[in-house]
């Protein structure tokens, strides 16, 4: 056992507070829903990120490379002024919805280059350029182009020509719990000698503004370069910095001055650094030391080519000694640690490329932890919309008064999504799960906790709007992780299982109330994260009338029940009490899949000529006509499939007779579908929507490298409507769908997002969980061309290995040394100081795989890891024998001598 892997281990069963202190602030508070209080609910221009540097946020904090305690009360992060900039760096820089051509975006680099799941030790990356950040061109170039044009980019503005820019590297390593090491090394990437002012800054979350008569913390200078903080709750520490460094102190209070034209609450606020430093304003900050925000300001001067350090320490306690060589020591331990406890995880067999890319993408999923705050009853009330008393109308989230989220989650994307989405967070789990199954299981047993889950039974959305629809996947996310944890601390928590069984319950049933508008097991949804995937905007009135039945959403139901089949099954177990659920769920599977099947005269799902699926427009007067788009909708019920051993049934004979009397009163519900009463290899049964000869033709189709099969992965619409793109007509208007592989041309759902042609990882994940689960049923007898056409035939595990390939090489070297995620960005491609700083994209090009939306969404694109642990750790014959996925991911090879997992993620 490695030294983080003990650390984990203690925080789990000693309760040592290893996790107390990480990267738990936000990239982007500015701009959020929390922090709107306008009647419009125009979120983005009512906190604008001009504001931000004056304006004390009401329910977190954002900076740069920044920490702080898990309930965010003490903060800090780094601030940067290069001499020229017009403020102080202190937050990132990005569009708004508005401004981008292709809606909100994040326009500075920045890389999450390392970290541990204890965040003992951690390491990330700003770039910062030497010339004036060019905000306003930024900003006018970009709202200038159009959504066929491709987005400005820093990098295009030139200010990283000549190498003049900054690379400066943040690391943490922690001693103890309460002690942490911080190492600032700046390095001039330019021809000449350039100066820098580094700023590293600590302040309290404001939460003395707000009519609690919370007590207001302190921060004072205790002695030459030592801070004394002392809060109600975190109690005393201390900030010992390194060096010639001055003491800046104001408040973290609003400057309603500049902003608002009022007096100020307090002489001192919380833009007054900014001030002093870019502005030369002596007076702005407090000459008595004093405050509830600091910065240790050090003025450096950089060679060419030479870099230089700067060492603090935040701890509980004033060490005697700093700075001396147990500081050091510490560090490179942390990162040695960090070093091993990777080689542990990822397979020997990869490449030092591939175990590069797997650890940066498991750093990225670690960094984006989050402290996220939302008391929506206080917000309501705050702004005037107190459900009990309204004096005006919430834009958004009043029927949601009763959430109320205190809790460290993991973000999609910390500055375009600084907010948890809960399908995003059901496949983040996946990767997260690699590394720290007990934050994993955390992250799935929030969204079911009574402040989170609607009395009703929804899972709450995210914060635009609590009551979207998000695909139910957290059942399946749910049982993959309880057999993991398992597996991997060698013992099974079936009280955790049962409690998220019991929830679960709760919101199925608000699918089937809510969803199956006609009780015939076909579902609607709504746009169910898909966007704009569809002919209409799935979550507006139908220009039509009437309504959808969604093969994606009927399908998602269909997987949700089987992945409640699977849990029962284990809990029935123990808890013969829920023997009857297994049979509630699996019955309800029948139905919603031979639903699906329906054709003939009703139109259904299932197109018989096409061997596709698609939505089902359902018209006012009766008709029904299917909406014949190849789409990424019709390939979902692949992912309905789930295979079984047969072990329950052995120790509950008497279900045998139920089940068989069930299904020979019923034969039109296994005429259309997989028969599950069919043995397979090693005598396992398989629950699908798809029989053998439907699986084919869907599998021929998805497989076809001119339909969805890309070079990268599947495509989420198919290729053939780039030249026969799918029209529907409604009296003078044209609604359609072709072949997008890059951005959005529309502003339907913000236009930040494209599902008419990318690769989207988490879809592509799910598809080869669909396709290990048939090949565990049919065997290696069981093949297919692919690609199809191509003569070459592969079994499905082959099949599921060959699309995480492709996947896995949207981020690795080509044979011409370039990356596709890069596309045609040269700085990223040819430059040693850019090329293997790996960036996890929203979603992916559907030709080239270059790289789109939001850069860093780690969250769902990291489990690219998975995938690569998947593969490197198995082979066909093991997944058959074993016939778990669960038990696969634990299958590894033996490792002769050192693994690759030490690739270089961290170095200079």
């Amino acid at each position: 056992m490695t030294a983080e892997h003990s650390r984990v281990q203690e925080a789990r069963t000693q309760k040592i507070p290893w996790k107390k202190w990480g990267p738990y602030l936000s990239e982007r508070q500015w701009g959020t829903v929390r922090e709107d209080y306008s009647e419009s609910g125009d979120a983005w221009n009512y906190f604008s990120h001009d504001q931000a540097r004056s304006r004390a946020y009401r329910w977190g904090e954002d900076g740069l490379a920044g920490i702080s305690d898990d309930h965010q009360y003490l903060c800090f992060a780094l601030a940067l002024w290069n001499g020229n900039d017009p403020i102080l760096k202190e937050r990132l820089f990005g569009l708004t919805n508005s401004e981008g051509n292709h809606g909100e975006d994040v326009k500075e680099y920045y890389f999450y280059l390392d970290s541990t799941p204890t965040h003992s030790y951690m390491k990330y990356l700003y770039k910062y350029p030497q010339s004036a950040y060019p905000y306003d061109t930024i900003v006018a170039t970009n709202r200038g182009r159009g959504r066929r044009e491709p987005e400005y980019e820093l990098l295009d503005t030139g200010v990283f020509d000549d190498d003049r820019y900054f690379d400066v590297f943040v690391e943490y390593a922690k001693d103890s719990p309460e002690d942490i090491l911080i190492e600032i090394t700046v390095c001039n990437r330019g021809p000449a000698p350039a100066s820098l002012h580094v700023l590293p800054t600590l302040w309290f979350r404001n939460v003395w503004s707000w009519g609690d008569n919370a007590a207001r913390p302190l921060l004072r200078e205790a002695s030459g370069g030592l801070v004394a903080v002392s809060h109600a709750d975190l109690g005393e520490r201390f900030l010992c910095c390194e060096g010639a460094a001055t003491l800046l102190f104001t408040e973290n209070e609003t400057n309603n001055e500049r902003l608002f034209h009022a007096p100020n609450r307090t002489p001192y606020v919380k833009d007054a650094i900014d001030d002093y430093i870019v502005h030369g304003r002596q007076e702005a900050v407090n000459p008595k030391k004093k405050g509830t925000k600091v910065s240790a300001h050090y003025t450096i001067t950089v060679g060419a080519g030479a870099s230089q350090t700067l060492r603090l320490r935040l701890s509980a306690a004033a060490p005697a000694a700093p700075f001396g060589s147990g500081f050091d020591s510490v560090m490179t331990a942390r990162r040695k640690e960090a070093d091993e406890f990777y080689a542990a995880v990822i397979p020997s067999s990869l490449t030092e490329d591939q175990a590069t890319v797997m650890r940066q993408a498991l750093a990225g999923m670690l960094w984006s932890k989050q402290f996220y705050y939302y008391d929506v009853e206080r917000w309501l009330s705050e702004r005037g919309a107190d459900p009990l008393n309204p004096k005006r109308h919430a834009p958004r989230n009043d029927h949601w008064h009763h959430l109320y989220n205190a809790d460290i989650i993991s973000m999609p994307d910390k500055w375009e999504y600084p907010w948890y989405a809960a399908w995003d967070l059901a496949f983040h789990v996946l990767a997260l799960t690699l590394v720290d199954e007990d934050f994993g299981k955390q992250q799935l047993d929030l969204m079911l906790r009574e402040t989170y889950l609607h009395p009703s039974g929804q899972i709450p959305a995210y914060e635009w709007n609590f009551g979207d629809v998000n695909p139910p996947v957290h059942a399946w996310s749910t049982i993959f992780t309880y057999r993991l944890a398992g597996l991997r601390q060698g013992e099974v928590d079936i009280d955790w299982l049962e409690h998220s069984f019991n929830k679960l319950a709760l919101n199925f049933t608000w699918w089937v109330n809510r969803k199956d508008r006609s009780g015939n097991g076909a579902f609607e949804g709504g746009f169910l994260g898909l966007d704009n995937i569809g002919v209409f905007d799935r979550s507006a009135p139908l220009p039509t009338g009437g309504y959808l039945e969604q093969a994606d959403g009927t399908a998602w139901m269909a997987f949700f029940c089987l992945n409640m089949v699977e849990t029962a099954t284990i809990l029935a177990m123990e808890r013969p009490g829920l023997v009857d659920m297994v049979f509630k769920f699996t019955s309800q599977f029948l139905w919603i899949a031979s639903g699906m099947m329906r054709g003939g005269q009703d139109a259904g799902m299932w197109d018989e000529d096409d061997g596709f699926f698609y939505d089902v427009l359902r018209l006012p007067d009766g008709r029904a006509q299917r909406l014949k788009v190849r789409s990424m909708v019709g390939l979902l019920p692949l992912f309905a499939a789930v295979v079984f051993d047969g072990k329950f049934l052995e120790n509950h004979p008497e279900l045998q007779g139920v089940f068989r009397k069930f299904l020979q009163e019923r034969p039109q519900l296994t005429a259309f579908i997989h028969d599950p009463t069919k043995l397979g290899h090693s005598g396992r049964r398989l629950a699908a929507i798809l029989n053998e000869t439907n699986l084919r033709r869907v599998l021929a189709i998805m497989l076809d490298e001119n339909e969805f099969l890309s070079p990268y992965g599947i495509r989420s619409v198919s290729r053939y409507h780039a030249g026969h793109p799918y029209v529907f007509r409604v009296g003078d208007q044209e609604y359609g769908v072709s072949y997008l592989p890059a951005e959005s041309d529309t502003g339907m759902f913000g236009g930040n997002s494209n599902w008419r042609g990318p690769i989207w990882m988490p879809m592509n994940g799910l598809i080869v969980r669909g396709l290990l689960q048939y090949f565990q049923y049919y065997g290696k007898d069981f093949t297919v061309e692919c690609p199809t056409g191509s003569g070459r035939l592969m079994n499905l595990y082959e099949v599921a290995e060959e699309i995480s390939r492709r996947l896995a090489s949207i981020f690795l070297r080509n044979k011409d040394g370039r990356r596709p995620v890069y596309g045609g960005t040269r700085k990223f491609q040819e430059d040693p100081h850019w090329r293997d700083l790996i960036l996890f994209y929203e979603y992916f090009h559907g030709d080239n795989g270059a790289g789109l939306g939001a850069s860093h969404q780690t969250g769902w694109t990291g489990i690219v890891a998975r995938l690569m642990h998947l593969f490197g750790s198995s082979t066909a014959d093991q997944f058959l024998e074993i016939g778990s996925l669960a038990a696969l991911v634990e299958v590894e090879p033996e490792r002769p001598g050192q693994s690759k997992g030490q690739a270089r993620s961290r170095g200079r």
